[in-house]
């Protein structure tokens, strides 16, 4: 029973997502005639909440895959050029070309921009520049990502008077008040700061220099992204359903993240598109997406204060299971039957933490449940339904700051990892010896620009997830292969990964093709691939650590501030799925083969 199950679930996914054969393709131009590769074509029926998108290749042509028949919006863009839309019926139209025209206002030019674009373009010839681009990259995208700010112009008191509002609001984003302390960090470097932004992104001649960057070639030309629209949180008092800047118009700017929901996501075996909501609602803990028709459902565990009780992070494990926090009053661990649609909640006891801070969970090699902490990580044994407690030896309160846990993963021979990602250390829950094993990462070398000031930084007692040292990797979420012995975490502020093996403890940073990515999480496919989201960029990246090769894979929309992604590989498929946070979307993307492609050009011929 279970093989044909299983064999149902594979035909579903291998199949296009609409049992439809109306093929769209077309050619994309500038006004003087060239052809135009890479650039991004999408289409959406008329009252649906699914837009498809794909890529033009060398010779400026797309083809997007079978649609189901309707009235299509269709639009395509690229840096620099101006949204070019249309209209489309299927099947009386089959053809669809495009023509783009440049951007002739340099603001709009510039809004265009992905995040780690806007920081490239950061002045840093001088050393006072360059600290000021590490103190902007490092202590002001703990709430945002890096484009939202830097699509503003402000003059040094207006910048100065922003810094004065962010110098206080913690990584949630919530304003704690007139009394709340100022993070140390940005006080020191406060009048600099404003001065270094207001040169860059102020009234007068900006100091930034734009560097354009190739669009996407081949197999990331290849790639297919699918991305369902979820309806705006109603408590929010947005009054849509949906945002207005979705992310389609690039010229719009990144939007804000007010009303999202989906935090974590993940698909399970037939294809469902799930996510966690971790923001205060009164009706979605876990919600579902039918990747058929775009419907979303909400599944609600109750909260001791009469709301929904939220949720973080998301794990499938082998059977199909979901595995979640979730806050009903006391932070738990969830279950998901995915076949029922029954929650359960399974609670730490009394004596022993209960699950808090950015909660992360993992599956590991032994079917055993990981869960962060505020004060390391505990495991859970889904059979006698018991929690093994491991605890960081530094503890969550201490001079420094803040020892809570970010990361959590589980390794192929059942032990434990985690991050305390302002202490600058990975943890390695030994099961065997039931000890903590302490990791620390090596510094980011910036002694050239703040050797001087080490001594202040060496006092500063206010270290979390946003107000890192100069010097922090800041390991975040992390991942295992399942199939080898290695521990892959994302370093957030020393944008890099830290290859850790699992039995050894080496530990080799592996530093991101860009010094202006930020990593936020990490999964590991089947082949050793590593694959990582850029939250503070549109984009995914894929590390195969054999060939030491990069490949980048672009969003179709703007803003999207990735904080999760989740896999699923059926025969030679493999399925990524990321919530595309800001814009309050869920992704889905595949990529072609060449000969797929082929077929698909043949038959639309």
């Amino acid at each position: 029973m279970k093989t044909i199950l299983l064999a149902c679930a594979a035909s579903l996914l291998a199949a296009p997502v609409h049992a439809a054969d109306q093929l769209l393709s077309g050619a994309v131009t500038s006004r003087s005639g060239q052809k135009l590769e890479g650039v991004t074509v999408s289409a959406k029926l008329e009252g649906s909440t699914i837009t498809t998108s794909v890529y033009t290749d060398t010779a400026g042509n797309y083809f997007l895959p079978p649609l189901p028949a309707g009235r299509y919006r269709v639009w395509a863009q690229a840096l620099g050029f101006e949204r070019s839309t249309g209209a489309v019926e299927l099947p009386a139209a089959r053809r669809h070309d495009f023509t783009l025209q440049e951007i002739a206002d340099a603001e709009r030019r510039f809004r265009q921009l992905p995040g780690e674009m806007m920081v490239t373009a950061l002045p840093e010839a001088s050393a006072d520049d360059a600290r000021m681009k590490k103190i902007f990259m490092n202590n002001c995208t703990g709430c945002h990502s890096t484009s939202y700010a830097l699509q503003f112009r402000f003059d040094d008191a207006g910048w100065s008077k922003i810094i004065d509002l962010m110098k206080v609001v913690p990584v949630n984003g919530v304003y704690p008040g007139p009394n709340a302390k100022p993070n140390q960090i940005l006080e020191r470097n406060q009048k600099q700061l404003a001065a270094y932004l207001a040169r860059a992104r102020g009234p007068g001649e900006s100091s930034m220099k734009v560097v354009q960057r190739a669009r996407p070639t081949g197999e990331a030309a290849r790639a297919v992204w699918t991305l369902y629209d979820v309806p705006l949180n109603p408590d929010a008092g947005i009054g849509t359903l949906h945002s207005v800047n979705d992310g389609t118009d690039w010229a719009q700017g990144t939007t804000s993240k007010l009303g999202q929901l989906p935090h974590d996501g993940a698909l399970g075996l037939d294809g469902t598109i799930y996510f966690t909501s971790n923001n205060p609602n009164r009706g979605v803990t876990i919600g579902k997406v039918d990747p058929a028709t775009g419907s979303v459902k909400y599944l609600k565990a109750e909260a001791t204060n009469g709301r929904a009780a939220t949720a973080h992070g998301l794990v499938r494990d082998r059977a199909g299971n979901l595995w979640f926090d979730v806050n009903p009053g006391r932070r738990a661990l969830g279950k998901l039957d995915t076949a029922t649609d029954k929650i359960s909640i399974y609670q730490t006891p009394p004596e022993m933490t209960p699950l808090g801070g950015a909660v992360t969970v993992d599956v590991d090699g032994k079917g055993m449940v990981w869960a962060s902490t505020p004060s390391g990580a505990v495991r859970f044994d889904p059979v006698t339904e018991k929690f093994t407690e491991f605890k960081s030896r530094l503890p969550e309160k201490n001079a420094r700051g803040s020892g809570a846990t970010y990361g959590a993963a589980g390794d192929r021979d059942g032990n434990g990892w985690w991050s305390q990602m302002a202490m600058d250390t990975v943890y390695k829950a030994d099961v065997a010896s039931g000890k903590a094993i302490e990791i620390k990462m090596p510094d980011v070398k910036v002694e050239r620009l703040f050797g001087e000031d080490r001594a202040f930084y060496e006092t500063v007692s206010d270290l979390g997830f946003n107000v890192p040292l100069p010097w922090s990797q800041g390991p975040r979420r992390m991942g295992t292969d399942k199939n080898a012995d290695l521990l892959w975490v994302c370093n957030s502020f020393g944008s890099s990964f830290a290859k850790i093996n699992t039995k050894t403890l080496e530990t080799t940073i592996v530093p991101l093709p860009d010094p202006t990515m930020q990593t936020y999480h990490i999964t590991v496919d089947s082949k050793h691939n590593v694959w990582g989201n850029l939250w503070t960029s549109d984009r995914i990246v894929r590390f195969d650590p054999g060939a030491n090769v990069w490949t980048t894979f672009d969003l179709p929309v703007r803003g999207t501030e990735i904080r999760h992604i989740a896999l699923l590989e059926r025969g030679d498929k493999l399925y990524v799925v990321v919530p595309v946070y800001r814009t309050s979307q869920m992704g889905v993307m595949t990529v072609r083969s060449e000969a797929e492609l082929a077929a698909l050009k043949a038959k639309a011929q």
